[in-house]
């Protein structure tokens, strides 16, 4: 009797332990494709430095021009939702890409219309990633406070 008196206390506190968010949107949590969590699956994406040489000043400038060309017109159709450098570090990562695509195959065609991912500048490493399904609700705003477009 102690044994079911234990479990079924254990049972309630686990139960009251999960909250309801009283601000979830049904709507919105499935237009984003969002689990009861508000998360979903990424692809995650490491730019590092390649093994790709281009001493042409003019050819590098123009690479790193289609680099950043492809990356906008990637965010336009919707497959990355976060982009950006890193700082100076001792790994020789240069950048990263969320894509917002179900599968690292997909991902792959993706990189290789990026011309300094296919002229070696940028090599790549691929994950799989659990993250916030809101990640691209952020590009909504990030559009309203850019001055400069790089």
């Amino acid at each position: 009797m102690k044994l079911i008196i234990s479990f079924l206390i254990i049972l309630v506190i686990s139960v009251s332990a999960q909250t309801q968010n009283p601000n979830y949107n049904n709507v919105l949590a499935d237009s984003l494709n969002a689990d009861d969590y508000g998360m979903k699956s990424y692809i995650f994406v490491i730019l590092k430095t390649g093994t790709g040489k281009i001493d042409d000043k003019k050819e590098r400038s123009e690479i790193f021009r289609g680099h950043l060309d492809n990356i906008s017109r990637l965010v336009k159709e919707g497959k990355i939702v976060v982009a950006g450098p890193f700082m100076t570090n001792n790994k020789s990562y240069r950048g990263l890409f969320i894509f917002d695509v179900k599968t690292i195959d997909e991902v792959k065609e993706l990189l290789q219309t990026n011309p300094s991912i296919k002229s070696g500048i940028f090599e790549t490493e691929i994950f799989e990633w659990y993250g916030s399904a809101a990640l691209p609700e952020y590009l909504k705003t990030a559009d309203k406070i850019w001055k400069v477009n790089p």
